[in-house]
């Protein structure tokens, strides 16, 4: 029998807050790997919390969108409650 969680680990929260954001902006996965200096696949692995983003890229990413990185932890905080919110 697997463990129960209740709600979803910080990986797929932060996943989910920068999905949000980039749909919100408009981008394609492409667009925004592109603007971090990543590749689309390790960005769609992020997206859906399967991977971590060393700190370096996590400070690149916010910068992408024009957004801050303390909006984007924010938006992973948010998404513990289930609501998702733009940075």
């Amino acid at each position: 029998m697997g463990k129960r969680r209740s709600s979803p680990d910080v990986r797929e929260r932060f996943g989910t807050a920068v999905k949000f954001r980039r749909e919100e902006l408009e981008l394609t996965p492409e667009n925004l790997a592109d603007k971090v200096g990543i590749r689309r696949t390790y960005l769609s692995d992020v997206e859906r919390g399967k991977r971590n983003l060393s700190l370096v890229n996590n400070e690149k990413l916010p910068a992408a969108p024009s957004a801050s990185m303390s909006k984007l932890l924010e938006a992973v905080e948010a998404a513990t409650d289930g609501n998702v919110v733009g940075w």
